[in-house]
């Protein structure tokens, strides 16, 4: 009997022990909310936007707070300086990998897509072809004097001829869904880039759209609502074994119809290789790489690297940059002119800019960017209210870690609200207000802003998206004079899904060829 009393003793002093230890873990991680559900965590108290919703719970719990969704620990960082005491150093390695949700594997060939794969050796191979064959420096430079400034005339020479077709006689203003135009731009530029192939569109047709970018874009609006961070389809295995809301149906003919538009690309590249060493062999061919699109290149590194160039990855590649590509960049376009038609003394400022540096006789080109500082600022500053990835992309901790002084356990997910930084009081005055001028003449140089993250997972695309953007909006406001419909002004409410900061109602605006610009436009 005194055995058993002794044993019950010693137990009872090993589970207080183990008790207190775990508390005191638990001490250790950033406040939160004391209230959580069994299972689902904190998930069911979270209202969407999340952007609004964490940096409502940084001004009660500070800059780095704690949630669990479902079973899993979640670190939402909210400052400028804690951010940037995440990405440097060995913390920066510490949480470079990228959080596995079901719905996310559904669509990324089980994570092996760059945007979503842990940080590792088929990563690195990843950005590397992505960073030289598509987006260093040299090819955007490149890309910008042929594929993006033909695109564009082709976009311009359409609104002008859509607009001498206006009913009351020719050079009337059209109303235009331009989410649709600056899609078609953007996916029109990638298709050119990787595969030096052109969208069939009809020069001529009253179309906004081409074929293959409304495919994109269909499969596109199908998967971008169902992945993102905090879906309870992610967290309830039941959910899933029964597909309630058919998301794994969903996402799988999405997928199925993306493989065929990425396969199509590749088998034709794959035939336009063989034909140029065919030529080549003869003598009568340039097979230098700076004439090829990227798959091209990838497939003849396959000849000697076939276990690591497979097509699988080809394909799970090409489909990541220009679903991710294509969608932010127009996105991050359509609330710039979203923010211009709403401040039409902004608008005009920056097309006087345009006027004064490149005049009419000719259209904006990337020689001209350096010298239009004003648009540059709008720019920068649609960036900071309105970034495409307003939670960055998720992060997970692959070891035990500290952010802030707390504890981070390996296997958290670390989300940055780059959206509540960007709008922090302490760092930007009036911070909801849309002001370029705040990044004129170098005021905002030291404010902190990651549009396009930090780190290691830093989105490789930065040189490629802006360089577009300029161009685009350069020569949209060049061009064109653009006006709200109706009085009121454009809605700006943001879409609730995802991890893309949709604008909810796509924007329509009134679009007009200027006086000044009637020559060129006739000629173009």
């Amino acid at each position: 009997m005194e055995s058993f009393y002794y044993a019950a003793a010693v137990t009872f002093v090993l589970l207080v022990s183990l008790h207190h230890l775990l508390m005191g873990r638990r001490k250790r991680l950033p406040p939160g909310p004391r209230l959580a559900f069994p299972i689902l965590g904190h998930l069911p108290l979270l209202k969407k936007p999340l952007q609004t919703t964490f940096a409502d719970l940084a001004s009660r719990y500070g800059p780095v707070f704690h949630l669990r969704f479902g079973s899993r620990h979640a670190v939402v960082v909210g400052s400028a300086a804690v951010a940037k005491e995440c990405f440097s150093g060995d913390l920066d390695v510490a949480i470079a990998n990228r959080p596995h949700f079901p719905s996310v594997r559904e669509v990324t060939f089980d994570y092996t897509m760059l945007t979503v794969a842990n940080y590792g050796t088929v990563w690195r191979t990843m950005r590397r072809v992505a960073t030289v064959q598509l987006l260093s420096a040299h090819r955007v430079s490149i890309m910008s004097d042929s594929v993006i400034a033909r695109e564009l005339r082709a976009m311009v020479r359409r609104l002008a001829r859509a607009s001498a077709a206006a009913p009351g006689g020719g050079g009337g203003a059209i109303r235009v869904e331009l989410k649709r135009r600056l899609f078609e731009l953007s996916h029109s530029v990638l298709m050119e880039i990787m595969a030096q192939t052109r969208n069939t569109y009809s020069d001529d047709a009253d179309e906004d759209m081409s074929k293959e970018a409304r495919e994109m874009k269909d499969i596109l609006e199908v998967i971008f609502p169902l992945v993102g961070v905090a879906d309870l389809w992610d967290y309830l295995p039941l959910l899933r074994w029964l597909d309630v809301y058919g998301v794994r149906r969903k996402l799988a003919d999405a997928v199925n119809r993306r493989n065929v538009f990425v396969y199509k690309m590749i088998d034709a590249e794959r035939q336009k290789l063989e034909e140029l060493e065919r030529k080549n062999s003869e003598g009568g061919a340039d097979d230098s790489d700076e004439k090829k699109g990227m798959i091209s290149i990838m497939l003849s590194l396959q000849k000697t690297e076939p276990d690591i160039y497979t097509d699988a990855f080809i394909n799970g590649l090409v489909a990541n940059l220009l679903g991710a590509g294509t969608e932010t960049t127009s996105t991050t376009m359509e609330w710039t002119m979203t923010l211009l038609l709403n401040h039409p003394h902004v608008l005009k400022k920056a097309q006087e800019e345009i006027d004064s540096i490149v005049g009419s006789d000719r259209l904006v080109n990337k020689n001209d960017l350096p010298h239009l500082p004003y648009l540059h600022c709008v720019i920068n500053e649609t960036l900071r209210l309105y970034p495409a990835a307003p939670m960055l992309l998720p992060h997970e901790a692959s070891t035990d870690c500290k952010i802030h002084g707390y504890d981070v356990p390996a296997g958290s997910m670390v989300l940055v609200n780059a959206y509540a930084i960007n709008r922090d009081p302490a760092i930007w005055e009036d911070p909801e207000e849309f002001r370029p001028e705040r990044f004129e003449h170098g005021r905002a140089e030291g404010k902190f802003m990651m549009p396009f993250g930090m780190g290691r997972r830093k989105c490789p695309g930065e040189n490629l998206a802006m360089r577009t953007m300029g161009l685009v909006l350069g020569v949209l406001l060049q061009c064109f004079d653009w006006s709200r419909i109706g009085d009121g002004e454009v809605d700006m409410t943001t879409g609730t899904t995802g991890t893309i900061m949709f604008k909810a109602v796509p924007l329509e605006a009134l679009c007009k060829p200027r006086a000044n610009m009637s020559a060129l436009l006739q000629k173009i």
